[in-house]
């Protein structure tokens, strides 16, 4: 397999460059893995119009991150278990809850643990989920829109987790402290 290249917005692909250059305004930088998703423009916007599609969604900000770090954890995906165990708590999420994310267990705030453990089904079981299961997530104070909403996220995730899986998307230095490995865990 070739090696990925880590792209700015000077060397990026003519189609990517003026959307690295969106990316680091709003970021500060280029994060890696949007860096190498460069590679085809139409794939590096999709991923951004998704992920602003799902800041529209009627999920929490908290909601948000627990539903990317399971999904993220699930896909055993390095660097966006990382990157969202930060985002996680810009996002005020619990150091614990984290923890217990990045650790695949259990969640103490049981409507979180909800969202996760659907997340995870949804992955796992490529949206083949029971009745009962989404009465389960219904039931624990979601709504059917948040079914959608969830598959938004799913679909938004599976973009970078596997994208990073390709290019073994090294971390940048604003995630080292929240290093994760699946075989850590």
């Amino acid at each position: 397999m070739s090696d990925f290249e880590i792209y700015t917005e000077t060397t990026a692909p003519e189609a990517s460059r003026d959307t690295l250059k969106t990316i680091k305004s709003a970021f500060g930088f280029i994060p890696n893995a949007m860096a190498m998703l460069a590679e085809s423009n139409p794939a590096l916007s999709s991923y951004l119009m998704l992920d602003s599609q799902v800041q529209q969604t009627s999920l929490t900000p908290a909601e948000i991150q627990v539903l990317i770090l399971a999904i993220s954890r699930e896909n055993e995906c390095h660097y966006c278990t990382a990157a969202h165990s930060m985002q996680a708590e810009m996002a005020s999420l619990d150091a614990e809850e984290i923890a217990r994310l990045r650790a695949g267990e259990a969640l103490v705030n049981s409507k979180h643990q909800a969202l996760a453990e659907f997340g995870r089904k949804m992955v796992r079981q490529r949206g083949g989920l029971s009745q009962q299961e989404l009465q389960g997530f219904l039931d624990a104070g979601y709504s059917k829109a948040n079914i959608f909403d969830v598959i938004l996220v799913v679909a938004m995730k599976t973009i970078t987790n596997y994208a990073n899986h390709i290019t073994q998307t090294p971390l940048d230095d604003a995630f080292t402290a929240y290093r994760w490995t699946a075989d850590a865990n």
